[in-house]
């Protein structure tokens, strides 16, 4: 019910079986946020996802999300001009996208400065803590290792490392990758993801936590 009444109607599109862990700390502002079918949002109390957008100054911020993507804790997403994420792509803890400077180098009370399009085509794979700034496009299915920051374009099929992000391994295209949006084409995985999800969830769940709950609810509740 919140889902629908308080969070659908901050997005320009929500696409339908989106699944919201946390949905008090999933933060979306600005204008022009869309997203797919079958997105998973994981957020807590002290690592909420953003989705933000700048819709002033003659910018028109604009974030497109395809389907089956997953966005863990701490994931930020910041755009002025526009971030293309495409299909299955994948952020780990506290992964950062912008495609904005934020500021001018030279005036620094300039909001926004240097600003261009960041693509992310299907099947990307964020690392924990990694950064991806303005200008970048990232080929299919690459990886970008934890920590790193990508200021450069990334080619199909590589996984990076480093400051600033270097190729370090070609994968294998004989092996076959498997998407989140496989996942989602089968039914029984599908519903092993979501035990699997409630279990980590309520694995701290009791009786009484449950009683307490009831009567004396957290402000987050």
């Amino acid at each position: 019910k919140y889902i629908k009444n308080k969070l659908t109607p901050q997005f320009e599109k929500l696409g339908a079986g989106s699944l919201v862990l946390g949905v008090k700390y999933l933060h979306v502002n600005g204008e022009g946020i869309s997203v797919g079918d079958f997105s998973t949002f994981i957020s807590a109390p002290d690592s909420h996802i953003h989705l933000t957008t700048w819709n002033a100054d003659r910018h028109e911020g604009k974030i497109e999300i395809g389907d089956f993507c997953l966005f863990s804790p701490g994931v930020r997403i910041s755009a002025a001009t526009k971030i293309k994420i495409g299909n299955s792509c994948m952020f780990a803890n506290s992964a950062y996208v912008s495609d904005s400077d934020w500021h001018g180098l030279y005036d620094r009370a300039l909001p926004v400065g240097k600003s261009k399009q960041v693509t992310l085509e299907d099947n990307v794979w964020i690392g924990d803590g990694a950064i991806v700034s303005k200008g970048v496009t990232i080929g299919k299915n690459s990886i970008v290792g934890a920590r790193s920051v990508v200021i450069k374009d990334v080619p199909e099929n590589v996984i990076v490392a480093g400051n600033p992000a270097q190729i370090v391994k070609e994968l294998d295209l004989d092996e076959k990758i498997i998407s989140r949006a496989d996942m989602f084409s089968s039914p029984k995985e599908l519903d092993d993801l979501y035990l699997e999800i409630d279990r980590i969830s309520l694995k701290q769940n009791s009786l009484i936590r449950w009683i307490k709950s009831k009567f004396y609810p957290s402000p987050d509740q």
